[in-house]
């Protein structure tokens, strides 16, 4: 299910974006995609963040859960980060 983020928070000095999905998040198990990409989970299983490194280079979304929020997010950061 994609949706709407709680939060977005881009640090443009190390190109890292994370995304929260829920207010006040707290993971319990975070899967690595690879060295560019995580998720959090909670407790039950729900996805709570989304963390993104290295983004102007692009973000491979094929196999990432939630794909429409990051590349809303992705491409509403491109524009105002040129």
């Amino acid at each position: 299910m994609d949706r709407r983020p709680a939060s977005v928070a881009y640090d443009p000095h190390v190109d890292a974006l994370a995304i929260d999905l829920v207010e006040h998040p707290r993971p319990v198990r975070t899967v690595r995609f690879d060295r560019r990409r995580a998720v959090d989970y909670d407790a039950e299983g729900r996805i709570v963040s989304i963390a993104l490194r290295e983004v102007s280079r692009g973000v491979k979304l094929d196999d990432l859960p939630e794909q429409a929020t990051v590349q809303a997010v992705v491409e509403r950061l491109a524009l105002e980060h040129g």
